[in-house]
């Protein structure tokens, strides 16, 4: 099978080759594309000696030609990020001056970044099921995942969205727990990056209750909030709950510490250099900072039971299809699923109490109406997603932010 990942020039690409190294034998050809020839040029021959070095017989090879690497693909995956770290960087920034979070995937700079990524994505699943396999599948990656994958399913493509949060937390509480991963499983529903593990099963028996026990103030740490939220919640709400849940503080934080985006900056200079050495044939442990921890893991597992039939269960971004009563059928939801050949099917998820259940349908309204902005671009549909958002939600506030969002993103919005 031939895999395309397009973004192929992120210095996340070695993660992904080295989980296709040690565990994908059925690719016969990894395809790496981006527009960036210097990034390219660095990636690909580290993500070729990394699977060799691991013994897999795969081609592996690298272009800027997206119909040469889509062309007979099984499977495309696409890690896009339109405008780089500079936009990202803004996305974290200017939010921050309306007293508001600056953040890539939710608020004022999720919003900017999905306006800016959803067109792009479009035209690449557009073109590369032009040339790819009739029955490939499109893996997102792209943030915000939620709103790209409900983009990429409504315009007809058999997609699949992934986020690395539940693998994550599935590793982690399997390390705390002295359990082997495979035996763990996690009652995880919400959103994409607006989810809580409820449940932690091994062999059956939830033991949660036993984490939070033990381990709950180095759990708490780990999310960003204070032990209290996880007992009183009886759950461990992901990482990005913070920005709900303690929104002014930590607000206040960021207008005092360097943005993420200029750490992340300086950490992918760093690896390039490291990259562009031709001794290298393992991914280097600075990439580990970089994020997206398990992120090849998880890629694998969900192309082998897509193109193998696995019919196991992963947690993805998939549609409601009546998951969520609550929700529309056509939301995008982050649930587990059984994975096979015909695509995801969600499993049953115990209902959600009305904490959570009040933010998921408020933060799923918001993402319909950015989806809409995206698609068909105005001032009043950038301003209604930005009021309906609830680290926003005030009209005044809403209207200011939708010029400077517009007048920030103006490069990249062809009708703003």
């Amino acid at each position: 099978m031939k895999l395309t990942v397009i973004g192929g020039g992120s210095t996340y690409t070695p993660e992904l080759a080295d989980g296709l190294g040690r565990l994908a034998h059925g690719v016969t050809e990894l395809v790496l594309v981006d527009r960036d020839e210097a990034r390219l040029a660095a990636v690909g021959p580290l993500s070729a000696r990394i699977m060799r070095a691991q013994g897999h017989p795969a081609r592996v090879r690298w272009t800027t030609s997206l119909d040469d690497g889509a062309d007979g693909a099984g499977a495309v995956l696409i890690q896009l990020r339109v405008g780089g770290q500079a936009a990202r960087d803004r996305d974290e920034t200017w939010p921050l001056e309306y007293g508001r979070i600056g953040q890539e995937t939710t608020g004022a700079g999720g919003l900017a970044k999905a306006l800016r990524t959803v067109p792009v994505v479009l035209e690449v699943a557009r073109r590369a099921r032009q040339r790819a396999a009739s029955d490939a599948w499109v893996i997102d990656f792209t943030n915000p995942v939620g709103i790209v994958t409900r983009a990429l399913l409504d315009a007809g493509h058999r997609a699949v969205g992934l986020c690395n949060v539940a693998i994550g937390f599935q590793r982690r509480f399997a390390s705390l727990l002295g359990a082997d991963p495979g035996q763990v499983s996690l009652d995880h529903a919400g959103l994409n990056h607006l989810t809580w593990e409820r449940a932690v099963y091994v062999d059956g028996k939830d033991r949660l209750p036993e984490l939070l026990g033990d381990h709950g103030e180095e759990i708490a740490e780990r999310v960003g909030l204070p032990p209290s939220v996880l007992y009183d919640l009886g759950a461990v709400p992901s990482y990005y709950l913070r920005y709900f849940y303690e929104h002014d503080a930590v607000a206040g934080e960021q207008r005092e510490q360097p943005t993420r985006a200029a750490e992340v900056a300086g950490i992918e200079r760093e690896l390039l250099r490291m990259y562009a050495d031709p001794a290298l044939d393992h991914k280097p442990e600075l990439l580990s900072h970089r994020g997206g921890a398990f992120y090849s893991e998880a890629a694998v597992a969900l192309l082998s039971s897509l193109l193998g039939d696995g019919r196991d269960v992963q947690v993805v971004n998939l549609r409601n299809n009546g998951t969520l009563p609550f929700l529309g059928d056509d939301a995008v939801i982050e649930v587990p699923a059984r994975i096979g050949r015909d695509g995801p099917v969600p499993e049953p998820v115990a209902p959600l109490g009305p904490l959570q259940r009040g933010l998921v349908a408020h933060v799923s309204a918001y993402e319909e109406l950015a989806l809409d902005a995206a698609l068909r671009g105005g001032r009043r549909r950038v301003a209604a997603a930005l009021l309906a958002h609830p680290l926003i939600g005030q009209y005044s506030l809403a209207e200011a932010m939708t010029e400077r969002l517009l007048a920030e993103n103006a490069q990249f919005l062809s009708w703003a």
